[in-house]
């Protein structure tokens, strides 16, 4: 394998497993901006040697064994305190290759977003730590989420660090009091990192499961630990029911396949069973519903209905609206304006969506111009939905995204020529 042909999967490799990196790290040092430094430094080493001897049969493995060796030798140097030679010694247990780390990585990605999502943190400082650190964005791909210059997010990112190191916050899951203040900045973390996985923000592939695997499993364990709160289950509930579609969700050449094209009879029971069971959990508790609970109940619809066509469309359109009550927000009212078009016509839908074009949120956001192009085709609108179509294209940087785009705005010509 050539020299570039390397650094393309060491890449790969690096968005898979930086995460767990930089928790188990995280873990040992104490300090988030460090153990960020020592895990690129495993980056490093991996880019100057795997050319040469080839990608280990592990390489997961062989970053964490490189990392914690730098992690082992900064502490020595700077001669930590007794209690850090004791945790060179457990940590020296496993610099094997066949290292199994990641035994204990589920606790260390949670103590990692219950960090990041300490109260000294805004909420913009939160969800851009997260993208850096759990998602593996960069920072000019978190720049785009937020619509914003790539100097706000760096400096944002640099501050949310010095901060943590500053509150000398203690990496552990918070329990309590503590935990209570905390959970709802933790359950948007894990909604953000599921997100990332069902939908990837850019890069060449459409969904990233293995995203979603992380945010289902730290969601399952904060069900354990906070059982009485409703949005947990809620949260739980939506995960599961999404991540059932995910083997639907792409072709066999990596292509996006949207929900009314998927084969329904291939979404994984198991998941929809458990989702259901969480939402009807979260139902028992007696609150109303709130978003994620209300997400869930949407997701729900579509997981009950046998085939596209016996959706109940109705009814998400009513959930929707419930939704906008809840979380006002210009994103709800484009995911009201498709329920609104599916339940009683394209026209309808197209009202709603053309009330929030004007919205700043929404300026640089492509689901707008992609709706739009939907509702106009349906409409027979060809030459303005190709427009949108082709809008939208240029907006997202997700690759397989503007492969559909782009069909969407061929077929659109191919009409308005007939």
């Amino acid at each position: 394998m050539n020299r570039p042909a390397v650094h393309r999967t060491v890449e790969a490799i690096w968005r898979i497993e930086s995460a767990k990196l930089i928790a188990a790290l995280t873990r040992m040092v104490r300090n988030v901006e460090l153990a960020e430094d020592l895990a690129q430094d495993a980056l490093v080493i991996a880019l100057e040697r795997w050319p040469e001897s080839g990608i280990p049969d592990n390489p997961g493995a062989w970053l964490m064994t490189a990392a914690k060796r730098r992690a082992i030798d900064w502490m020595r140097r700077t001669k930590r305190r007794d209690d850090k030679y004791a945790e060179i010694a457990r940590a020296s247990e496993s610099l094997a290759e066949d290292d199994k780390a990641g035994e204990e990585v589920g606790d260390d990605l949670l103590r990692l977003v219950f960090t990041t999502c300490h109260p000294a943190l805004s909420r913009e400082a939160r969800v851009a730590l997260t993208l850096r650190l759990l998602c593996g964005l960069t920072t000019e791909e978190i720049a785009r989420s937020f619509l914003t210059s790539e100097a706000t997010v760096a400096q944002r990112i640099v501050r949310a660090k010095k901060t943590l190191n500053a509150e000398r916050s203690s990496f552990e899951i918070s329990a309590g009091a503590e935990l209570a203040e905390r959970l709802s900045a933790v359950l948007e973390v894990v909604y953000l990192l599921f997100n990332e996985g069902y939908a990837a923000t850019s890069g060449e592939h459409w969904v990233r499961p293995l995203l979603c695997q992380e945010a289902l499993r730290l969601g399952r364990i904060l069900a354990e630990l906070a059982p009485r709160e409703p949005e947990v289950h809620g949260l739980v509930a939506l995960m599961e029911i999404q991540a059932s579609r995910l083997r639907t969700r792409v072709g066999a050449q990596g292509e996006p396949i949207l929900l009314l094209d998927q084969d329904r009879a291939q979404w994984d029971r198991l998941l929809i069973r458990r989702g259901l069971a969480a939402l009807e959990r979260c139902r028992k508790l007696g609150s109303p519903l709130g978003p994620y609970a209300l997400q869930a109940s949407i997701a729900a619809c579509h997981a009950e209905a046998p085939t596209a066509e016996a959706t109940n469309w109705i009814r998400i359109a009513a959930l929707y609206e419930a939704l906008s009550r809840a979380t006002p927000s210009p994103v709800v009212e484009l995911n009201r304006g498709v329920a609104v078009a599916m339940a009683f016509g394209p026209a309808y839908g197209l009202r709603i969506v053309d009330e929030i074009a004007g919205s700043p949120a929404l300026r640089n956001y492509h689901l707008l111009p992609s709706v739009r192009g939907e509702l106009l085709k349906k409409l027979g609108r060809y030459e303005e939905a190709r427009a949108e179509f082709e809008r939208a294209a240029a907006m997202t940087r997700n690759a397989r995204e503007q492969e559909l785009l782009r069909g969407r705005a061929a077929e659109c010509d191919s009409r308005s020529s007939d």
